[in-house]
């Protein structure tokens, strides 16, 4: 199983009128922690759709346990639990600073060719850079 972990300020954008980080906002929290996973191995999205492979979310989930709150810095770990195939799931925990999980979710995404919106397989570097921690 692939781990990272990633750090998240709270911007007081972020929040509602309760300071409370608004629910909608881990949908991108978990997306800047899936990145920077990626990242974190040598692997870039950016490099992959110039070669012509997306990955569109199919599936999330949140469960949400106590409130993120303005200026706290969250830490985000990811997981991603069995080596891809056409498909990748990644898992989230939210940690605040007193290291209590606020939120935990999943999201499963596709690879697709850029051209066709045909599935494909994920690119063989991707599955290089995993296979290691499986």
């Amino acid at each position: 199983m692939y781990t990272a972990e990633t750090q998240i300020r709270v911007r007081y954008a972020e929040t509602d009128q309760m300071s409370y980080v608004y629910y909608g906002n881990y949908a991108m929290y978990f997306e800047v922690a899936r990145v920077e996973a990626m990242r974190s191995i040598g692997f870039s999205y950016k490099q992959m759709e110039e070669e012509g492979i997306m990955m569109p979310v199919l599936e999330s989930h949140f469960r949400y346990l106590k409130p993120g709150k303005y200026d706290e810095l969250l830490t985000i770990k990811t997981k991603i639990p069995t080596l891809p195939g056409a498909r990748i799931r990644f898992e989230y925990e939210v940690y605040n600073e007193e290291n209590e999980l606020i939120t935990e979710g999943w999201t499963t995404l596709t690879f697709l060719k850029k051209e066709s919106h045909q599935p494909t397989r994920p690119p063989g570097n991707l599955l290089a850079l995993l296979k290691p921690y499986f």
